[in-house]
């Protein structure tokens, strides 16, 4: 099929509206209701950010005060009798440095969602 022939058949098979009170109500209808469906989204929308917001909110809350607590108040390892304890502890040591990046990370994912040109809420 060429497309001169394509065009000519969508021009050809136009429906025919005609002015049909019931036809006009039930187009509204649907209107009315595709607006619903629309408002629900942008509510769910909105409330899936504040989530998220208030997830990496705490998140940095949270984690600054477990870093801060752990570099202010450092345990004596020989006061750890538990072989678990002694693990982490450990494991806390070596790698306290490395902390900060799960915080770090928060920070700049917050600051990209908050930096967007789109409207948050």
């Amino acid at each position: 099929m060429k497309d001169n022939d394509i065009e000519s058949i969508l021009r050809d098979s136009k429906p025919q509206v005609k002015d049909n009170p019931a036809f006009l109500l039930e187009v509204q209808q649907k209107m009315r209701a595709l607006e619903g469906i629309k408002n629900e989204v942008d509510r769910q929308r909105r409330y899936g950010r504040a989530a998220l917001m208030a997830a990496l909110v705490s998140g940095l809350i949270v984690g600054a005060l477990t870093i801060s607590l752990a570099y202010l108040y450092p345990i004596d390892s020989s006061a750890i009798n538990d072989s678990i304890i002694s693990d982490i502890r450990v494991f806390m040591d070596s790698y306290k440095q490395y902390l900060l990046l799960p915080v770090a990370g928060c920070a700049i994912a917050l600051g990209l969602i908050l930096g967007r040109k789109k409207a948050f809420l």
